[in-house]
């Protein structure tokens, strides 16, 4: 059972992103002002404009949380409840006027999401994830899909400029190995979207050797609540802090796993 207070919460929350997005699809065919990051990289005054949007509403709906955003990083007290979030969760396709991104917000209280949020307005998809009983993709009920050989299955895999030539390597050896194994291995970079598509079921699996807090956290319990899977390469049960994130329906998880150990 949902409490109430968290079902107001997350409709307000949504309500957030929604403005975001709107603001992100605004913004997308002006000037972008693009500045580097960390190697190829890159933010943008949209992921800014966004990420202060979604700050100050947050903050007026739960002055006492602590927030952690992808650009802004950390602020409040580490022993209170907080929000993790990406106002703009795949620059790189943003600014190169692609569809494939999203704004992903998370609520977490006593150590556990209990909320979570992607909204992906030119993609045309809504997760809501609530603790207790809320578990949607585009208003219908969140179910992973009934692939069951790895064979069969489609799996999208993040590699980014920002690697370094290490992870670079590591995430090429594991699309080698899935090539000829898979039914077909996708690049989109943008992990909130895409784990919400395995959630979905229209996904098999997702994969992040080097996937941060802050674009994963709202889908991975929704990938659990539609009956998938989300652990580490070496099969434990992934945390928000861990980066590597292998989210699957749960029927391909340990062909999958079995398939890149080692790469």
């Amino acid at each position: 059972m949902i409490e109430p207070r968290l079902l107001k919460l997350l409709d307000e929350a949504e309500a957030l992103a929604r403005r975001a997005g709107e603001t992100l699809v605004r913004m997308q065919g002006g000037e972008l002002d693009v500045a580097r990051k960390e190697l190829n990289d890159v933010v943008t005054a949209a992921d800014l404009a966004s990420e202060r949007l979604v700050i100050d509403g947050l903050r007026a709906l739960t002055p006492e949380a602590a927030i952690l955003s992808e650009e802004a990083g950390f602020s409040g007290s580490e022993q209170a409840p907080r929000w993790i979030i990406d106002p703009l969760d795949g620059t790189v396709n943003y600014a190169s006027g692609l569809p494939w991104f999203s704004v992903t917000l998370a609520y977490r209280e006593h150590g556990r999401t209990v909320l979570g949020l992607t909204h992906a307005p030119l993609a045309g998809l809504s997760a809501r994830f609530a603790e207790g009983g809320i578990a949607t993709v585009d208003a219908r009920p969140a179910r992973v899909s009934e692939t069951r050989r790895l064979s069969d299955a489609v799996v999208s895999i993040c590699l980014t400029s920002h690697y370094a030539a290490g992870e670079a390597d590591r995430t090429s050896a594991v699309i080698r190995r899935l090539a000829g194994r898979c039914r077909g291995v996708r690049v989109i970079v943008s992990g909130g979207l895409e784990m919400s598509l395995v959630a979905a079921g229209r996904l098999d699996a997702f994969i992040g050797l080097k996937a941060d807090i802050v674009s994963h956290a709202a889908a991975m319990p929704l990938v659990r609540a539609a009956g998938g899977q989300v652990t580490t390469v070496a099969g434990l049960d992934a945390r928000d802090e861990d980066l590597e994130k292998v989210a699957t329906n749960g029927r391909i998880h340990a062909e999958l796993l079995d398939a890149i150990a080692g790469a």
